[in-house]
């Protein structure tokens, strides 16, 4: 089985547009009627629903960005009765409130038939044991993929992440042959076995499918060679659905974007103009189908380059490389989105001046984060056991805003340095793209 659906993965350019222009038409005119939010930044522009014919007329309507989605938490984009919604996903917040997503039954349908296609894309079929190792729960990693394994028809194992003891036992026993989760937690899993005393051919496992944070080509070799597979990507974000918005084939040259579902521009982050196909800018995403919470032109940050070339796969639907970086300050780290802007949130809430570092490195595959606060001098204190009982106090803190645990170090007053323009908050050492 080559494509999960193969009238649509290799649809014609031009019908494919044609169905992106209907589905965009009444996509535009229920979120006017339905999303009083969005119908006043439309009226704002002078647009109505009578001026989108067609995926032509995309660029007159107004942008989202995530900053819409928290001025209007925790109902205002929803587009249908809540007594519709059978499901929420959200995403971290970056000072504590956080963006829900809202699924319609038909949402969910949707949304792991694109996590199915990424599933085949990776050669998987009826005959595999797929083990999801993403987060379950708020995350939309472990729901996606799980849904997409049942779609297939596979054995589904879902494993969550983390008890990497029995991962193994699972992956070994029931001969997993395909694993979902984090690059990072896939090259631990590949040490751990090999701790043990396993080989790459030891395990039955043939593919990977890994997202959820920045990876790098050589990170792809390494985890090919100690798992002893071929690794595809995927991505997706928590706005639009969660994983499977985009996925590699077997070419690996750019994730396909599910265009019956999403429409994709590349826009310049600072004036908002459309790029033209090869250029790099700010990746936009508009919903086809989503009933529930379904977002136009909404801004992911993400940088990146789409490309129309012909796919030797025989899928039609544009590609996006990997992206290259943020138009903002948001950083992934393990999986999780991380603002310099919820540090700084605890650390004022918990009565320290906001003069900070964010060291961020990978060690072995893994995401470290360490930060360095300043104290106030009548905070200082030199005596080990009282620093050390304020480290673990701000460390708890952190981790409950972000969902990952720091390294805090407290330091002495005035000795990390000073910028006369914009402070540097973030040092980030980890290799993401080459």
């Amino acid at each position: 089985m080559r494509y999960f659906q193969e009238e649509i993965e290799t649809m014609p350019r031009e019908q494919l547009r044609g169905l992106q222009s209907k589905k965009l038409v009444q996509q535009v005119k229920h979120v006017y009627e339905h999303v009083p939010y969005y119908r006043s930044l439309m009226e704002k522009k002078g647009v109505t629903p009578d001026d989108i014919h067609g995926v032509e007329d995309l660029y007159k309507l107004p942008f989202l960005s995530k900053a819409d989605l928290r001025e209007t938490y925790p109902y205002g984009m929803l587009a249908v009765p809540l007594a519709d919604c059978v499901r929420i996903h959200s995403t971290s917040g970056t000072t504590g409130k956080r963006v829900i997503a809202y699924y319609t039954q038909k949402d969910i349908d949707l949304w792991e038939d694109c996590c199915a296609r990424a599933i085949v894309a990776a050669g998987g079929s009826k005959e595999d044991v797929v083990q999801v190792c993403y987060g379950y729960g708020l995350f939309t990693g472990g729901s996606g993929l799980h849904g997409g394994s049942h779609k297939v028809g596979c054995l589904t194992l879902p494993m969550s992440s983390g008890n990497t003891e029995r991962q193994i036992q699972f992956l070994m026993d029931l001969k997993s042959t395909i694993i979902c989760c984090t690059p990072s937690y896939a090259a631990y899993i590949g040490e751990a076995l090999k701790e043990r005393g396993y080989k790459p051919e030891d395990n039955s496992l043939k593919a990977g499918i890994f997202g959820a944070e920045p990876w790098t080509e050589e990170m792809r070799r390494d985890i090919e060679k100690s798992l002893g597979i071929k690794a595809y990507d995927i991505y997706g974000l928590t706005e639009t659905s969660g994983p499977g918005v985009a996925f590699e084939c077997s070419e690996q040259k750019g994730m396909h974007i599910n265009e019956d579902h999403f429409i994709a521009e590349i826009i310049d982050p600072d004036t908002g103009e459309v790029l033209p196909d090869g250029e790099k800018g700010e990746l936009v995403f508009t919903s086809l189908d989503k009933e529930a919470f379904p977002l136009l032109r909404y801004r992911t940050r993400d940088i990146c380059v789409l490309s129309r070339k012909q796919c030797s796969c025989g899928r039609t639907h544009v590609r996006m490389a990997k992206p290259m970086g943020r138009s903002d300050d948001m950083m992934i780290i393990r999986g999780v989105n991380v603002f310099p802007s919820q540090i700084e949130t605890v650390l004022l809430n918990e009565g320290y001046a906001p003069n900070y570092r964010i060291e961020v490195d990978r060690v072995n595959n893994s995401d470290t984060l360490d930060v360095y606060v300043e104290l106030l001098p009548e905070q200082f204190t030199d005596t080990v056991s009282g620093i050390t009982k304020m480290e673990r106090r701000l460390q708890e803190a952190i981790k409950i805003m972000l969902g990952i645990s720091p390294v805090v170090h407290l330091v002495a007053p005035k000795t990390i340095a000073r910028s006369e323009g914009k402070a540097v908050r973030v040092i980030d050492k980890r290799k993401l793209h080459d």
